[in-house]
Parts: structure tokens; C-alpha cells; sequence
């Protein structure tokens, strides 16, 4: 594979993965209740995890996931639980003790936890985005096609940052009663992509078969 082909590979994949243009209704639904610069600086933060997370994995993901015994369909089914607690106070438009307590919010803690998890992981660097580097690591056969996927990662973290800081400055027009119904339909949809992890992860167990279309 040529390094172009190698470049559009990743770069493409990496994006398409972690959609940070669909993360942003759920990263504004979840954060309703802050200010479009916490919105900014979380995200950010997130970005910012989710880069370092993704160039481990480009580095040693095959090994950390030998060494710890840990299969892909494991961190499926690990994210569908984070995922499903978070949806479910969403559907009832309130915010989760899953990212934080009132005693976290109290000592203004929030915003990193609500950073790091989940919007960090598994929303941006998850199941899928952590298998498709070790996927794309494998290819990388040089030293210069790693650093080609360095680069792609950080590329790909960049524009997420720049997507949803843009997404976090566009909620000054929209009024707490969007905000809420917007909450509840967010819940839903991602109490429907915590199913689907899980769904994935028996599929690739061959627990379970989806029938063809």
C-alpha cells in the first residue's frame, strides 16, 4: 500500500469512526445546563483524551489488549453499560450521576468528568475508533506509515475539536424547551447505540446472527 493510499485510508476511517459532526447533539444535550465556554474548554478536553488514547493504541494496542486479556467485543459490551446509564437519566431530561455527583459539581469537578467520560470514551474514542487503529496499525508496515497514522489521529482530533467547539457556541439560540425534548430524543439514540455495542459484540462472539438484507 502506498503512503497516499495508506493516508486516505486512515484518515477516511478515523473520521467516519468517531463522527464527531453526530456527537454533537448528544455533547449539547448532556451539557445543557453549561456555559458555551465550559462547552469549549470540555471539549477540548475530550479531544485532547481522545488523542492521547488513540496514539497508545497506534503504538502498542495489540500488546495492551494481550497483556490485559482484553478482547474488542469486552470493551463493546463495557461502553454499551456506560452508555445505557447516561440515556437513561437523559430520557428523564436530568443529568447523571454517571458523570457526576452533586458533590463533584459542588467542588466544580464537572466539567473534567464530563469530558473524560463519556464524551471522551467511549463517544469519541470508542470500541470502534480503538479497533480500527489497532486495525490500521497492523497495515502500517514502516516507521514512516506510523507516523503517517500519528499524524491522521491528531488530524482527525483537531477537526472534532473544531466541530463541536462550533456546536457548543450555536446554543444560545435554541430555548430550554428545545434543549429538553432535545435531551430525551438524544437519550433514546444513544440508549439505541449502547444496544448496538452490545449487539456487535455478541455478533462477534457468534453468540448471536443478524439476518440479511
Amino acid at each position: 500500500m502506498s503512503l497516499t493510499e495508506y493516508a486516505l485510508l486512515a484518515l477516511s476511517s478515523l473520521f467516519v469512526i468517531i463522527d464527531p459532526v453526530a456527537t454533537v447533539p448528544a455533547f449539547l444535550a448532556m451539557t445543557s445546563q453549561n456555559t458555551p465556554d465550559e462547552r469549549v474548554k470540555m471539549a477540548r478536553l475530550a479531544c485532547t483524551v481522545c488523542a492521547a488514547l488513540l496514539l497508545v493504541f497506534a503504538v502498542a494496542g495489540r500488546w495492551i489488549f494481550h497483556y490485559l486479556g482484553i478482547t474488542i467485543p469486552a470493551f463493546q459490551m463495557a461502553g454499551s453499560v456506560v452508555l445505557l446509564l447516561i440515556a437513561l437519566d437523559m430520557l428523564n431530561a436530568k443529568r447523571s450521576r454517571v458523570h457526576e455527583t452533586q458533590e463533584e459539581t459542588d467542588a466544580g469537578t464537572v466539567k473534567e468528568d464530563i469530558a473524560v467520560t463519556p464524551l471522551a470514551v467511549p463517544m469519541l474514542a470508542g470500541p470502534g475508533a480503538i479497533s480500527t487503529v489497532v486495525l490500521l496499525q497492523a497495515k502500517a508496515d514502516s516507521w514512516v506509515l506510523h507516523g503517517v497514522l500519528f499524524g491522521c489521529i491528531l488530524l482527525v482530533c483537531f477537526a472534532s475539536y473544531v466541530i463541536l467547539a462550533i456546536g457548543a457556541r450555536t446554543t444560545k439560540w435554541i430555548s430550554p424547551i428545545a434543549m429538553r425534548i432535545t435531551t430525551r430524543i438524544m437519550g433514546l439514540l444513544l440508549a439505541a447505540i449502547a444496544f448496538q455495542f452490545l449487539l456487535n459484540a455478541l455478533k462477534e462472539l457468534k453468540l448471536i446472527t443478524f439476518p440479511s438484507a
